[in-house]
């Protein structure tokens, strides 16, 4: 039936109890304890002009409603003043709404009756709110979407879930086998140098105004790199727009190691390119060897050696590290024939992965198109 959201709730002004626990609105996970996302509270701000939240209660940010910033409480609670609170004035299904103020349609309309100049000073009080027309379901239905969308909200967390196991058993098979004391390996000959001795580090040669697509763009193969860790290609590749002088080929196998990033951690991630004359931008540390598979050095710097390379960048006023540091830190290398048994365990479980990662990718798609269809 068609009605209006002032139909359904009605604004909780209720206000003086400032010993509840405090509450907030976050954009993606709906309403939360203040102490679940920034620990204990332990500010001295006079609460007693905050509004009270009772378990079920539609709390939303009146100058963030047009972007999402709503969700159902779940608990009893009291908001900052700039928060509004709707309370069910009718029998209603808490599932079914809560992922009915997420819907597009619905968004959309809190947009176009938001009030102020830019979107800056946007604003949904309860007497704009009130007033806007929507089409709900019978309860029972109400409680069959919700059900639905929990099945789903499960399986994506479940997924989720998943993939992050897969990556944490990865990085712990990276680092037993490419440790000397733990590998499993039988019949494996280590080796132990400095890096700079396995091979040299380049930049490769810039590139020719021949290189250059008509409207000024490299041509740069995103998805063809074979990265090891969180697939950093964003890390390592540079933007496309950087001046040709200061783009560069590299070779099968180059191990790209970036020389500056925001923090340590960044520096330490590598990627090994496996196709020829991939078009590199900025100022890269770009390492070949002979000795040693690209692919095992850049699971050496990601995993075993990220450490030292973070603890050198740190250690400087802005997050640097040159060739030539990396040059003096030694590692310890299996044989060939034991570096292409590695490669081949680490690939299957970096397919596992993104086989998982895929199935996420299709479910949280499948759930972004249920909730752009229920509601229309």
């Amino acid at each position: 039936k068609q009605c209006r959201i002032g139909d359904i709730y009605a604004e909780r002004s209720q206000r003086g109890a400032s010993d509840m626990e405090l509450l907030s609105v976050t954009m993606n996970d709906g309403v939360m304890p203040r102490s679940e996302i920034e620990g204990k509270d332990n500010s001295s701000e006079d609460k007693s002009n905050y509004k009270v939240v009772l378990t079920g209660d539609m709390v939303y940010n009146s100058m963030r409603m047009w972007q999402g910033a709503n969700g159902i409480s779940p608990c009893d609670g009291i908001v900052s003043p700039a928060y509004t609170v709707l309370m069910p004035k009718i029998p209603i299904s808490n599932g079914y709404f809560a992922a009915f103020f997420k819907s597009p349609n619905l968004i959309n309309e809190f947009r176009k009756n938001s009030q102020g100049m830019t979107s800056d000073t946007w604003n949904l009080k309860y007497p704009q709110i009130e007033t806007i027309k929507v089409c709900i379901p019978a309860l029972s239905e109400q409680n069959r979407v919700a059900d639905m969308l929990r099945t789903l909200e499960r399986r994506i967390a479940k997924q989720a879930q998943l993939v992050d196991n897969l990556k944490k058993y990865k990085r712990g098979v990276v680092r037993t086998l490419l440790s000397p004391d733990s590998c499993c390996i039988e019949e494996t000959t280590w080796t132990t140098a400095k890096i700079g001795d396995l091979g040299s580090f380049t930049k490769g040669a810039p590139l020719s105004k021949a290189d250059i697509t008509p409207d000024g763009t490299p041509f740069i193969l995103y998805g063809e790199l074979y990265t090891t860790y969180h697939e950093v290609i964003n890390s390592v590749i540079r933007r496309t727009k950087a001046q040709p002088e200061k783009q560069y080929y590299s070779h099968v196998g180059d191990v790209i190691i970036p020389t500056s990033g925001e923090t340590p951690e960044e520096i330490s991630t590598a990627a090994c390119v496996m196709l020829p004359d991939i078009i590199l931008a900025g100022d890269l540390n770009i390492f070949r060897s002979s000795k040693i598979d690209g692919r095992i050095m850049s699971y050496i710097l990601n995993h075993i050696v990220n450490g030292q390379i973070a603890r050198i960048a740190q250690g400087k006023s802005v997050v640097h590290i040159q060739a030539s540091e990396i040059s003096k830190i030694e590692i310890s290398y299996p044989d060939y024939n034991t570096q292409c048994k590695m490669i081949s365990v680490f690939e299957t479980v970096g397919a596992r992965i993104k086989s998982a990662e895929n199935e996420l990718t299709y479910l949280c798609t499948m759930q972004k198109a249920l909730l752009q269809q229920l509601f229309i």
